[in-house]
């Protein structure tokens, strides 16, 4: 079984979640500060891919709601291209909509600041962080779901796509 981790990727975080050795459960992992550049970005997740054995990374494609690529969407491909180029491994991208919302309702509401007056900026980057890797983890968890699902042979709960909406599940090596 390969080892799976889940991508959040964000303008200034990177949000990480990685399976179990069974392919079962996900969970949050960490959160890492975007790098200057791809190649920034693929040397502190090799880390990472290092110290979980990791054989796979599962990447969150912001499709917009109608299902198609946006900007956002057509970075992400590239980006995560480029990742799997410099770290060998292959990519599946998975699609990612609301599941920042799902994540935050996981987590419950931001901690007030002193007195019960609005979060600090710091309480505020605390939270968003926690956000970006449970996020990860709601995105490794479906494509977890949906593998699962498939080798049953029946579509997967929730993210089976219609014969005209296009998959956010794509393979490169």
């Amino acid at each position: 079984m390969s080892r799976l981790l889940g991508i959040d990727l964000g303008a200034r975080r990177i949000g990480l979640a990685v399976a179990d050795r069974e392919g079962d459960a996900a969970w949050a992992l960490t959160t890492l500060r975007r790098g200057r550049d791809p190649e920034a970005d693929a040397a502190a997740i090799e880390r990472i891919v290092d110290e979980q054995d990791v054989t796979e990374l599962v990447v969150g494609l912001p499709l917009e709601a109608s299902g198609g690529d946006g900007p956002q969407a057509r970075l992400t491909r590239v980006w995560a291209t480029l990742i799997g180029e410099r770290l060998g491994l292959p990519i599946a991208l998975r699609d990612e909509r609301l599941t920042s919302h799902l994540a935050e309702q996981r987590l419950g509401p931001m901690k007030r600041g002193r007195s019960g007056g609005p979060p600090t900026a710091s309480q505020r980057e605390v939270y968003r962080s926690r956000v970006d890797r449970e996020a990860a983890a709601i995105i490794l968890q479906d494509e977890l779901d949906a593998r699962a699902a498939a080798d049953m042979g029946r579509p997967p709960r929730s993210q089976a796509p219609s014969d005209t909406e296009p998959t956010a599940r794509e393979s490169h090596r």
